[in-house]
């Protein structure tokens, strides 16, 4: 007797039309998960902060503080982190889920180890203390600036453009504080400096990383006996990561530890350095040997000092850029415990832990999309390209700091990442040969159906459009949204 076989095709059809909706039903609950888990974060921390630290009739005040630089350091750790580790996934040196993990170990232990225990309650000198004396217009300048600067990073993350978390900040300060007390309350040649740091930061890591991209390709990539080269060079120039990069954190990021100079940080990075050549030589040797004579063989030599440069980045960017979100909140804690304005106060535990924790949360929550944008978009990166990226940017906030230049670690990363391509563009023009220049020239002429487009694009221009722009209206526009803020909790809160 032959069984129909309809009923099991009925039983696959049920099936398949069961797994589909569930299939829809995930697809549709993913998008919300991250953006769930930030609320409860964010509702957490003002909970605690209100009922856990005794803060009493000033609780609500607390918790609203707590929740704010909760949503601003998950916004820090969306937009900010991935111009540390970014790069490092653009050459393949880590994955994507290597690179979260990895960033979020060493930010939070950055924040928590070495974050600083005393910050500025009006941040880089921008507002004189004095016109803002008042604690509750204090209080609510301070509120206003953090909630201003959150909401500032979180619109730049959503349409794509790593901006600076500190400027972002400043310009929440200058405009709270000039609608609580007007123009006479900013310190303008401040403000000209920082200005100016829009030019500074990303043309002198532009310069430093396409002056380090050069030296490799002439002494090294472009040599014809590439692996002799690279026995010669690369242990110089891992030397000179380390010692730079012990004199980064000695300056930015062990403040808590110790108070180290910019000449005594200078010292011990040069001891570290002549250490580590001597170390990494044999290495160098031992790993180039049996290899082929290729670029690939050199570029894969810097893949392992890549990812100690990425681990690096993250820690000092920790400890230095969590003030960013918690230093308006200890200045509340503060102001609601003593009752006054203090130009210094000290980062309680409590909201340190804020700060680091929602670094790493906004980090992991949102940070592939930043990352995949610094990494990937603006231009092609390989792990010596990389490499480059990663060394300005710890080389330039040294030359800067001995200037005496507040310069922004988001401006110096992005441009050193645009000076690269642009320097590859360039050196490409002076030594590619005719026939390769006639049929770019053709296939650019094509693409843009006229002919003027005769140059070969390595870096996508929609992308540095979009990020200048960002980085010019950061300030006015933190500052503006600051001023309005400012004026509703001053009309409806008082």
């Amino acid at each position: 007797m032959v069984k129909n076989p309809r009923p099991n095709r009925t039983l696959d059809r049920d099936l398949n039309t069961r797994v589909m909706m569930e299939k829809a039903n995930v697809a549709i609950r993913q998008p919300m998960v991250a953006p769930a888990l930030a609320g409860t974060f964010i509702f957490l921390s003002g909970l605690i902060a209100s009922f856990a630290f005794g803060y009493g009739n000033n609780g609500l005040i607390i918790a609203a503080a707590a929740a704010i630089g909760a949503y601003m350091a998950l916004n820090i750790g969306a937009n900010d982190v991935a111009n540390n580790v970014g790069p490092a996934v653009g050459a393949n040196a880590l994955t994507m889920g290597g690179a979260l993990i990895m960033a979020a170990i060493f930010e939070t232990a950055g924040a928590l180890l070495a974050g600083g225990d005393v910050v500025g309650t009006i941040s880089k000198g921008i507002i004189d203390p004095s016109y803002v004396s008042d604690p509750k217009v204090f209080i609510w300048v301070m509120l206003a600036a953090l909630m201003a600067s959150a909401i500032w990073v979180n619109l730049a993350t959503i349409v794509g453009a790593p901006v600076s978390t500190t400027h972002s900040v400043v310009g929440g300060v200058m405009g709270a504080g000039i609608a609580a007390a007007g123009l006479v309350a900013v310190n303008w040649p401040k403000m000209s400096q920082i200005a100016a740091s829009w030019v500074i930061s990303p043309v002198l890591g532009g310069l430093v990383a396409a002056g380090f991209l050069w030296f490799i390709k002439s002494r090294v990539s472009d040599q014809q006996d590439k692996i002799a080269a690279a026995r010669r060079w690369v242990p110089v120039l891992i030397a000179v990561m380390a010692g730079v990069f012990s004199a980064y954190l000695a300056v930015k990021g062990l403040k808590k530890i110790i108070k180290i100079d910019l000449q005594t940080a200078l010292l011990i990075g040069a001891g570290i350095s002549a250490v580590t050549y001597f170390l990494t030589k044999p290495m160098v040797k031992r790993q180039s040997e049996g290899k082929e004579n290729t670029k690939e063989t050199v570029r894969g030599l810097f893949v392992v000092p890549l990812i100690f440069a990425a681990a690096l980045l993250s820690f000092a960017h920790g400890a230095n850029d969590v003030a960013n979100a918690v230093g308006p909140l200890a200045a509340i804690v503060h102001t609601v415990d003593l009752g006054e304005v203090a130009s210094k106060v000290s980062i309680p535990i409590w909201v340190m832990a804020v700060g680091a924790f929602g670094l790493s949360l906004g980090l992991l929550l949102f940070g592939p999309k930043m990352i995949r944008l610094v990494g990937e978009s603006i231009t092609k990166l390989n792990p010596l390209r990389a490499y480059c990226v990663a060394l300005s940017a710890a080389i330039t906030v040294i030359i800067a700091s001995g200037m005496g230049l507040p310069v922004s670690s988001t401006h110096i990363a992005v441009g050193a990442i645009f000076g690269v391509g642009f320097f590859r563009e360039a050196h490409w023009r002076i030594t590619a040969n005719a026939a390769d220049v006639q049929e770019v020239v053709a296939t650019e002429a094509a693409k843009a159906q006229k002919k003027k487009r005769k140059h070969r694009k390595l870096v996508r221009r929609s992308h540095f459009l979009t990020i200048i722009a960002a980085w010019v209206i950061t300030v006015p526009a933190a500052g503006i949204l600051s001023a309005i803020i400012f004026a509703l909790l001053n009309k409806f809160a008082s």
